[in-house]
């Protein structure tokens, strides 16, 4: 099993690939413990994402990361935020469950 900082490092260096990828400024990323999400978005533009998600497949923590840097763009989940999601994410409805 990889340890805990493989997975953060390796989760950073995802957001930073979609954040580019999504034309969204590089946000603060914050890695912890999260017991009833995956993810989260601030209104000041932190990314918080947990540690969890570092054990999940790639395909999922993709979903997580685009999701989250989508609403950098679009603070809620319209048409605009789902369309975006499709547009970049075309498979993203398969992975759209709570924790």
């Amino acid at each position: 099993m990889p340890r805990r900082d493989d997975r953060s490092e390796g989760l950073r260096e995802q957001v930073e690939y979609w954040a580019e990828r999504l034309h969204v400024p590089a946000p603060r990323l914050r890695i912890r413990d999260m017991t009833r999400k995956w993810g989260s978005c601030s209104t000041a533009g932190t990314i918080t994402l947990s540690t969890d998600l570092g054990n999940q497949d790639v395909g999922f923590q993709d979903f997580v990361i685009a999701h989250e840097l989508l609403h950098l763009r679009v603070p809620n989940h319209g048409k605009l935020f789902k369309a975006l999601m499709t547009a970049h994410v075309p498979n993203w409805r398969e992975h759209d469950i709570a924790k």
